[in-house]
């Protein structure tokens, strides 16, 4: 499909400008180069040192640095025991990872479906889709706004259920004044890329439960342990482990360790300049007839990983698809967060069908990801804006 052609004027830059971006300064680095030059590239003290940091930084009791946030999801599943026969509810607006740790372990994904104003969960329909066969819900902390935790782990208690808070968007993020990462059963961070903060790949496995604590450590390492208290035979000396359960290569470098723990000396920073670029698009666009703004909720201070902009159809002559290329074609380069998992190809050989989840549906139907990242310069943001007008205003319907 070619991009509509807007007539008259040139686009409003002249580079391209993306969804998503790292910063990666001088300190980040050094940062990096130290660990490079030191005796451990793995399995060294800058793990310990980012695990410090975490749980300094969200109050949880313990963290365990895994390789990417996908592994931390997959480890959450199975330190909670989530086997065959069992269901894991969680929303379909989401990367594929937030499903796949289920089938990971055996179990069955279940889709609830979001809330049309916040685009996180909604507790209702997860309450509806519970059965004695749910062994946990994944709560996604969708663009970095706090899911409804209140809700979810009042409906978790009655129901004897786990809640796992998906985070990988919303480091830096509070609750109810509390910061995420100390709230749910386990909580999991991804540090990729696009992320607040990142460490190139890696993740990380928060929770207050020493017994899981445990479980999330074995898993992250083959199963392996030194821990004379968990051995099954008395050591033989210093270079003697046991492997006691049966876990994978998790680990994260000490290389990524390093980077994130630099990333996280400027995650205040971060977090301040997304806000405001973040307020700054909220003003522009609440204006505009031709478009939604997310619902900002008051329990969640978020440091925001997307901003989503929802068109509406009905006022504009053209699709999300048109939009989203007529954006292109100003060289502001969304995206779109995200397909319904169920709708990909592998999920529908598993039987999932379209019409689950109807919410989710219309969302992706309508949304775009605008820029979001601390180095896009006020010029940045101000492009994005014109753009988005520029747009709204020649195709709007009459």
């Amino acid at each position: 499909m070619e991009r509509p052609a807007i007539e008259g004027g040139r686009p409003v830059r002249e580079t391209n400008l993306f969804y998503g971006h790292q910063y990666i300064d001088e300190a980040d680095i050094e940062a990096v180069t130290g660990v490079l030059r030191s005796d451990f590239l793995t399995c060294g003290p800058k793990i310990t040192e980012l695990e410090k940091r975490l749980c300094e930084l969200t109050g949880a009791g313990y963290a365990t640095a895994v390789s990417n946030g996908t592994a931390a999801l997959h480890i959450a599943c199975q330190a909670v025991g989530i086997q065959e026969g069992d269901e894991v509810i969680t929303t379909p607006i989401t990367f594929a990872a937030s499903a796949n740790c289920a089938l990971y372990c055996g179990a069955r994904p279940v889709f609830a479906d979001i809330d049309s104003q916040t685009y996180n969960i909604d507790p209702a329909r997860v309450a509806e889709k519970i059965t004695d066969a749910t062994k946990a819900v994944v709560a996604v902390d969708f663009t970095g706004q706090a899911a409804p935790l209140d809700e979810l782990l009042a409906l978790c208690r009655e129901k004897g259920i786990v809640l796992i808070e998906d985070a990988a968007h919303s480091i830096g993020t509070r609750y109810n004044g509390r910061p995420v990462g100390s709230i749910a059963d386990i909580t999991t961070f991804s540090f990729h890329p696009v992320k607040t903060v990142t460490g190139g790949e890696g993740g990380a496995v928060l929770t207050n439960n020493r017994e899981l604590y445990t479980k999330i450590n074995l898993f992250r390492a083959h199963g392996i342990t030194r821990d004379e208290t968990l051995m099954r035979h008395p050591s033989q000396g210093g270079w003697y482990y046991e492997q006691i359960a049966l876990g994978m290569n998790y680990r994260m470098t000490d290389i990524q360790a390093a980077l994130i723990c630099s990333q996280l000396d400027k995650l205040e920073l971060f977090g301040r300049r997304r806000r405001e670029i973040v307020e700054r698009y909220n003003r522009a666009f609440e204006n505009i007839p031709e478009v939604f703004v997310q619902k900002e909720t008051e329990k969640s201070d978020t440091v925001r990983h997307l901003y989503i902009l929802r068109i509406r159809p009905e006022r504009l002559t053209i699709d999300r698809r048109q939009f989203f290329d007529a954006m292109a074609a100003e060289h502001i380069c969304c995206n779109v967060h995200y397909i319904p998992v169920y709708r990909h190809p592998y999920y529908e050989s598993l039987g999932y069908e379209k019409g689950l989840c109807p919410e989710a549906e219309r969302l992706y139907d309508e949304i775009v990801s605008l820029p979001l990242y601390y180095s896009m310069t006020d010029q940045d943001v101000e492009d994005v804006i014109l753009a988005v007008k520029k747009i709204c205003e020649y195709y709007r319907k009459s």
